[in-house]
């Protein structure tokens, strides 16, 4: 079989970087720190307000991830990825439209987070089935894209935003991923159903997890750990991502230009926090992974609650933690529901468990706002991710205390 002109096992791995190029166009969402402080000043409005397109569009990609598991099975991966992908571009487009808060709500926060929540599991289903003998480093490394997609986004947004305005930055950036996208949906395809790679015996590499669970996932307390767990690790990772420039500019004292850079390199932690504790859980236990995570997450609060002007070491040191530890539990969740809970209905069950990212978004999110807004300082937004994090060791320690044999599982 053929695949980009090459046997299929050499032509497979193009779909790789192809994937992480459609994940790093809907990772852009991770750079909504830098478009905050042009928005506050054009449309008149205060820090919570300005995090709302941002919570809205991460709500909705948590709620509708899950379903794309259903929409490839009847309309196929390119239709999928294309329709996400032009629903995501639509919603920078309509975002560059004059109008206040409430249309950009809706036009970045719901349509465009309908479209990330479309298109972002296609690239990673379709990597999976071609790598049946290597889904895990396959998946992985798909997936980091989404991650590291502040590293290009952050600069290119801020260039275009000081060239152009914030809002010709949005329908810029709409058309450009609607090209990207749809480019790479026409070869983006799922192996017929029977393919594997010559050589592979997966009785031989692969192991079969118990498809009994104790008892049904929803009512078994691990469930209730993970997913509480899971919205803690959000919870701080995701509010660090949207106030992370402004709070460099505000209590730091950075310029917009270097708080725009210091956004590029956290997304580096954040692709190495998913390699580190994707392999970290599996070769460990979720527990452990768990608890590691939060302790990054209280040493970053701890450092965050010192910080003043000029503390430049500190906040790099602290929010390279807090990413690293978000990038973490995009690992530690989708490879804990495997671990813990049946592998044959593991896409029903992440899919589940998944409405935690929503969850932390919306709580971390909102309440950073808030803090700003009452306390004129981000500052008093660590006392929560200080006590959240002690919490989570705790949770963690006393929900999550299954043992497992080890193997390589995908990262979602």
């Amino acid at each position: 079989m053929q695949l980009f002109g090459m046997p299929a096992e050499k032509g497979r791995w193009l779909l790789i970087p192809l994937g992480a190029i459609v994940l790093l166009c809907l990772g852009t969402v991770y750079s909504w720190s830098i478009f905050r402080k042009p928005l506050e000043k054009l449309l008149s409005i205060n820090a919570t307000e300005s995090l709302l397109p941002f919570t809205v569009l991460l709500v909705l990609f948590a709620i509708l991830m899950p379903i794309t598991g259903f929409c490839i099975n009847r309309f196929g991966t390119r239709t999928v990825t294309a329709v996400g992908g032009v629903i995501t571009g639509l919603g920078y487009i309509l975002s560059s439209l004059n109008g206040n808060l409430q249309l950009l709500t809706f036009t970045y926060g719901v349509i465009a987070g309908i479209g990330v929540g479309i298109a972002y599991g296609v690239p990673l289903a379709v990597v999976a089935k071609w790598f049946p003998d290597k889904k895990g480093i396959a998946v992985g490394l798909t997936v980091i894209g989404f991650g590291l997609s502040p590293l290009i986004t952050a600069p290119l947004a801020k260039s275009l935003i000081d060239s152009y305005g914030v809002r010709q930055t949005f329908m810029i950036l709409g058309v450009v991923f609607t090209a990207i996208i749809l480019a790479i949906a026409t070869v983006l395809k799922t192996p017929p159903q029977d393919w594997q790679p010559a050589g592979w015996n997966p009785t031989l590499t692969t192991q079969n997890r118990s498809s009994s669970s104790q008892g049904k996932m929803l009512e078994s307390q691990a469930f209730y750990g993970l997913w509480l767990c899971y919205t803690i690790g959000t919870f701080s990772g995701l509010a660090a991502i949207g106030i992370s420039s402004p709070l460099a500019q505000e209590i730091i004292k950075l310029d917009a230009a270097t708080a725009a850079s210091t956004v590029s390199l956290f997304a580096v932690f954040n692709a190495l926090g998913r390699l580190f504790f994707g392999w970290f859980t599996d070769r460990f236990s979720p527990k452990l992974g768990a608890i590691v995570s939060f302790v990054l997450v209280l040493i970053a609060s701890l450092m965050m609650l010192k910080a003043g002007e000029g503390a430049v070491a500190t906040y790099l040191i602290a929010f390279s933690l807090f990413y690293f530890s978000l990038g973490g539990w995009l690992a530690i969740a989708p490879t804990t529901t495997l671990i813990m809970f049946s592998s044959a209905d593991y896409a029903k069950n992440y899919g589940i468990v998944f409405t935690a990212y929503g969850a932390g978004a919306l709580g971390g999110t909102l309440l950073a706002g808030r803090i700003r807004d009452i306390f004129g300082s981000y500052t008093v937004f660590f006392y929560p991710t200080t006590a959240l994090a002690i919490l989570g060791i705790v949770l963690a320690v006393f929900m999550l205390k299954r043992s497992f044999s080890t193997s390589t599982v995908p990262q979602i």
